[in-house]
């Protein structure tokens, strides 16, 4: 290509755009003339079509393709040639605030779902800093490969009974050996000025104890699910924290999904007309009878506040309203030694305002099944994998005429334990209170100590009235 064309090619390219400093001095210094070339892009400039102010304040249109030369040649060390064309920054909004996601031209048409807008972390030192006590399946195999996708939330220290644990994880992590806390260091965490967050990830006995010392501490309080023990240890915690005067939320993650999330709106908005009766299942297989979830004393009871507490919690959430009445049915398989303390199958009717009716049942030893259906008058919402990890899928199904139409949703998929992490840490950024607070988790375990009361006794068990929708949640988490 002749100096000409290429100056010629690069006029039109930069018509009503600004030509950078380092651009202009190199094609100078291939030999252009800066005379002619200062000269030639002002009398582009200068054409009236006022393309110059059009270009800076439209993001969605960039460099026309007729004008973008992709005759050119790269010419390596070795002197071989391969083609290769100008690098066209694609035009963006790029706003000052660093919370403000940068936006990029469009390029799909409303045919196909839209994609949501890039991700925008926070800097690294403006994230909020959490301290993992406990270093178990939860918080190896998801929590802190969550933090990868966490945009306002990073794990600045850890706590472990396991010293070798702790050393290894640690440098896998890029956490300072000095923020490694045995659980007789615990209360150290006071002095690291790092952790605003301590996030409890310990077996459910522990829970009260150690939300208890890490609110003394100062710190905010981040508290697996189920909250505790008893309805005393709920209590104790969520004072402790409201004397302190630090946050404390319990890691609902479903209530942050966005599938489990689209099912509460379809539902509030009566999507389907008025629901009627839900069906809740979270079931699945165990193995260890050494394990702590297979201990009275360390875990509170087995399948009802491990998993079956899902069904509840979620059919509360997508409902708003409490229930009034609570129906169990409890067994274990005798001799088997997985539940010789806890129990192996609970199975339960919740009775909710306007005469909804939600059948719920877990289950300790069957193959995984974990999903809800909510039947409303006109259609039904149900949702696979509703309380799982990943892999959640949504579908519908009503009437049109002569068809019955069932429709498949579907949603990107979010990591829950980012969201959640990432809510908290936004509740202390902005000093607002947590969607999923202590309040919400005491309630459950009002209605599981109910549930537990009605298996033994053979009866139903009322419930005090609860006035009001939402009543024991925080503010709405901010859409993702």
């Amino acid at each position: 290509m002749s100096i000409t064309n290429e100056l010629l090619n690069t006029v039109l390219r930069h018509a009503g755009q600004e030509v950078s400093r380092k651009e202009f001095l190199s094609l100078a210094g291939r030999g252009l003339a800066v005379g002619v070339a200062a000269g030639t892009l002002a009398g582009c400039n200068s054409g009236g079509s006022g393309k110059a102010e059009a270009s800076s304040a439209t993001p969605t249109t960039g460099t026309p393709a007729a004008e973008v030369d992709a005759a050119t040649t790269y010419t390596s060390p070795g002197g071989a040639q391969v083609p290769s064309s100008e690098a066209v920054s694609p035009p963006a909004k790029v706003p000052a605030d660093v919370s403000k996601p940068i936006e990029l031209e469009a390029w799909k048409s409303d045919v196909d779902p839209q994609s949501g807008p890039v991700p925008t972390p926070l800097p690294p030192d403006q994230r909020v800093g959490y301290a993992l006590v406990g270093l178990g399946h939860l918080t190896l195999e998801e929590l802190l490969p969550a933090f990868g996708e966490c945009k306002k939330s990073k794990p600045v220290a850890l706590v472990s009974g396991s010293p070798k644990k702790l050393k290894k994880v640690a440098a896998q992590y890029g956490i300072k050996p000095t923020s490694c806390y045995s659980y007789q260091d615990y209360d150290k965490l006071k002095d690291n000025p790092e952790v605003q967050v301590i996030y409890i990830v310990l077996p459910n006995s522990m829970h009260a104890e150690y939300v208890i010392r890490g609110a003394r501490a100062g710190k905010h309080i981040l508290c697996e699910k189920p909250m505790a023990n008893s309805v005393r240890e709920c209590e104790l915690m969520i004072a402790a924290c409201k004397e302190a005067k630090v946050k404390l939320m319990i890691a609902y993650r479903v209530q942050y999904e966005p599938n489990n999330r689209l099912v509460r709106d379809m539902v509030r908005d009566n999507k389907f007309g008025p629901p009627k009766y839900i069906e809740a299942q979270n079931s699945q297989s165990s193995a260890n009878p050494d394990h702590w979830r297979h201990k009275k004393d360390l875990a509170g009871g087995g399948a009802l506040p491990d998993i079956g507490l899902y069904c509840l919690n979620t059919s509360r959430f997508v409902l708003g309203t409490e229930p009034t009445e609570v129906f169990g049915y409890m067994h274990s398989t005798p001799g088997n030694p997985l539940f010789k303390e806890v129990e192996e199958m609970m199975s339960w009717q919740m009775r909710f305002p306007g005469g909804v009716v939600v059948n719920c049942v877990t289950h300790y030893n069957t193959h995984d099944s974990r999903f809800y259906r909510v039947n409303a008058e006109r259609g039904w919402i149900h949702v696979d994998n509703a309380y799982a990890y990943h892999g959640q899928k949504l579908q519908t199904s009503h009437a049109e005429g002569p068809a019955k139409m069932q429709n498949q949703i579907v949603i990107p998929e979010k990591n829950q334990f980012a969201a959640e992490m990432d809510h908290f840490s936004e509740c202390i950024l902005e000093s607002k209170d947590p969607h999923t607070p202590g309040e919400e988790g005491l309630q459950d375990q009002r209605i599981m100590e109910a549930i537990y009361q009605s298996a033994r006794e053979g009866r139903p068990v009322k419930l005090p009235a609860v006035q009001g929708t939402d009543v024991f949640r925080g503010p709405e988490p901010k859409r993702a």
